[in-house]
């Protein structure tokens, strides 16, 4: 990501997410070097917003907003509906 989102940013984009929060997380190797629960972020908004302030490449992308909604688009067809 050469702009990552910032704090208020990303705290927009979870107010507005029509997805689990804790789907924005990454659950990939470096969650798991990083010995993470992801248990911890669901339903957790706060602590979502605060780990992706820290570790920005734990945000899954992409993420998609239109005004005050937003998505993760995987799969991709999600964006295509949600944008029309």
């Amino acid at each position: 990501m050469k702009e990552p989102p910032d704090r208020a940013t990303l705290e927009k984009i979870v107010a507005g997410l029509e997805d689990p929060v804790e789907d924005l997380v990454r659950k990939d190797s470096t969650f798991k070097k990083l010995e993470l629960n992801a248990d911890d972020y669901v339903g957790n908004p706060e602590a979502v917003v605060d780990l992706l302030s820290e570790r920005k490449a734990l945000l899954q992308r992409p993420v998609v907003v239109k005004g005050s909604k937003a998505i993760i688009g995987r799969p991709k067809s999600r964006i295509a509906d949600f944008l029309s």
